[in-house]
């Protein structure tokens, strides 16, 4: 009955708005607008009833009205939860989003906020200008806090609650400490206690074929290799990898290799070949050598028959007669 009722008087307003009843009733034959700024009003998923200039009418079950306000207009939306500095309210009517206190950013309820605004501090769910005797306003959180910190914090949210550690020592979930506690490691550059990071590795692979210096035949004994991937890397203090990689023995039924005789054949015909040519360049450095005797040979024997023919010439001029004009005496 109230549904009609807002119904009603929601369409009596719009005719207001425009030339009478007549222009609302042709207008409901058009399709619908949507409203610059607004979501798409009567195209909203959330929306059961709806008009075409005032948004949503009422919303389906789980969804809250929220009256969004546009210049002088106030425009209906179906929301599946309430935005901030609004609370959602239920009942068996509708579902409805209410304003927070002036001075709270967001609430629980109407007598209970969560976080204030600018100038006011959280205190027991209130939000007030001046907090009470023992605590300090705390503009960062925005909240009453105790004034003193914990002797071990620089800087303090409250009594319990460390920002910043004095120096040395490692900060965890609001805490400082001189050593971490087990399952976290010192990150020395930000001075905090980080959770530990073992290594991770994957399934072994299979067994790899038999194999000798990279053959898989003739051979009796062998080796077999398996392998497994990286996964994650330890942090500093994690657990370490475990090996990467396995071998063990292994033997085959001992078997000659394809084409193994060929091989051989064609081995021992390079090594003739090699062995011949070693013999043709033996035989050819032993024939430059009897070529080079004889013709050291043939040149003593031309320098010896030279030297002797001279021999006999100078013998011949020494034992030449005197002539007659030589002996005349002067």
């Amino acid at each position: 009955m109230q549904l009609q009722l807002i119904s009603f008087v929601l369409i009596i307003l719009h005719c207001m708005d425009y030339t009478g009843c007549q222009q609302h009733s042709s207008s409901r034959h058009r399709p619908n607008k949507q409203i610059s700024g607004v979501s798409s009003g009567c195209q909203q998923g959330g929306c059961l009833t709806c008009s075409d200039y005032n948004g949503c009418l009422s919303c389906k079950p789980r969804f809250f009205m929220h009256l969004e306000r546009i210049g002088m207009k106030q425009i209906g939306v179906c929301m599946t939860s309430c935005p901030p500095g609004f609370y959602d309210t239920r009942s068996r009517e509708r579902n409805t989003c209410t304003k927070c206190r002036s001075e709270c950013d967001s609430c629980f309820n109407k007598h209970f906020c969560t976080h204030c605004r600018a100038g006011f501090y959280l205190h027991l769910g209130k939000c007030q200008e001046n907090c009470p005797e023992g605590l300090a306003r705390s503009d960062t959180e925005r909240e009453c806090v105790p004034t003193g910190c914990p002797a071990e914090c620089e800087v303090c949210a409250n009594s319990e609650t460390c920002t910043r550690c004095r120096p040395g020592l490692y900060q965890l979930s609001g805490r400082c400490h001189h050593v971490c506690p087990e399952d976290y490691e010192s990150n020395d550059i930000l001075m905090e206690c980080t959770p530990q990071v073992h290594c991770e590795v994957g399934e072994w692979s299979e067994w790899s074929p038999c194999s000798r210096s990279g053959k898989t035949c003739g051979f009796k004994r062998g080796q077999e290799t398996r392998t497994r991937q990286l996964i994650q890397s330890p942090s500093p203090f994690g657990n370490p990898c475990p090996g990467m990689s396995e071998t063990k023995e292994c033997l085959v039924k001992r078997r000659k290799c394809q084409g193994g005789r060929r091989k051989n054949e064609r081995r021992e015909r390079g090594n003739r070949n090699n062995r011949k040519d070693k013999e043709n360049q033996e035989g050819r450095r032993e024939r430059k050598r009897e070529r080079d005797r004889e013709r050291d040979t043939g040149e003593r024997e031309d320098s010896d028959n030279r030297n002797k023919t001279e021999h006999r010439h100078r013998r011949g001029h020494d034992t030449d007669p005197v002539s007659p004009e030589d002996g005349l005496v002067q």
